[in-house]
């Protein structure tokens, strides 16, 4: 019911920039410009946990940019699924570029599950919805895309908000697994990992060992007659990550926890 209500009251009731506030816009040249003008860049967070994939952000997590993914977060401004839906179609197409392969193999996008918990008290799903978005703008610039929520939490994990990064690996080390009949679905295409942020990293890394556990990291179909599999690394995007590890250098390792409640 209340999802059904704010997806109502974002048609009929007034709009003001998710960034800056300004009236009667749902998002400002100047802060889109925030949100995709520097574009993808590859991160690292500082410590990197085992395991975690190649991970390319669209933009840093300050100014409008924290301000928009709060605003479609946590207080429903919907309609701000779309341009973060088009700055993380460009991280994954940024991600899918370090696997080798033709552009013909379909991508597959595998949201970071909620907790159930946080969907209820929210309303909807962020992540999810950003996902969906991202797909669509993906085979609207001609790229096969589609979303496939293929992961879930087999347990229940704590508020990941007031920990520091090594209480966040050990809170969601193994509290990930794949749905059944998800193992069938990932084999069709080249999976990347979305999220609408990245902290430590702990999220990403724990969904790819999932992930891991029941689909090798190959690429169906690159050989002669679609019969063969070539070895691709893992690779994750994110609409946000920290604005220092954004900045830097990309071959450093450089990175710090920001605000946020990275699941």
């Amino acid at each position: 019911m209340r999802g059904w209500w704010r997806e109502i009251a974002g048609l009929v009731l007034p709009v003001a920039c998710g960034g800056c506030g300004r009236p009667r816009t749902e998002l400002c040249p100047s802060c889109r410009a925030e949100l995709t003008g520097r574009g993808p860049r590859r991160v690292r967070p500082l410590p990197e946990p085992a395991g975690l994939p190649r991970v390319h952000a669209a933009a840093p997590y300050a100014g409008a940019v924290r301000s928009v993914l709060l605003a479609h977060k946590e207080r429903g401004a919907l309609s701000l699924a779309g341009p973060l839906g088009s700055a993380l179609a460009g991280a994954v197409e940024a991600a899918a570029g370090h696997c080798d392969g033709p552009g013909a193999v379909p991508l597959l996008l595998v949201p970071v599950p909620s907790s159930r918990r946080s969907v209820r008290a929210r309303g909807h799903d962020p992540t999810r919805r950003i996902a969906l978005a991202a797909a669509g703008r993906l085979r609207r610039r001609g790229r096969a895309a589609r979303v496939i929520p293929v992961l879930r939490q087999r347990r229940g994990v704590a508020d990941q908000s007031g920990l520091g990064a090594p209480a966040r690996f050990a809170n969601l080390a193994g509290a990930l697994e794949v749905v059944a009949g998800g193992a069938r679905l990932v084999e069709r295409g080249r999976v990347v990992l979305v999220d609408d942020l990245m902290t430590t990293g702990a999220s990403l890394a724990e969904a790819a060992r999932a992930l891991g556990a029941v689909h090798p990291p190959f690429v169906p179909g690159l050989g002669e007659g679609g019969t063969e599999s070539r070895f691709v690394r893992p690779a994750a995007a994110v609409v946000a990550c920290s604005p220092l590890s954004f900045d830097v250098n990309r071959n450093r390792l450089a990175s710090c926890i920001v605000a946020g409640d990275e699941r």
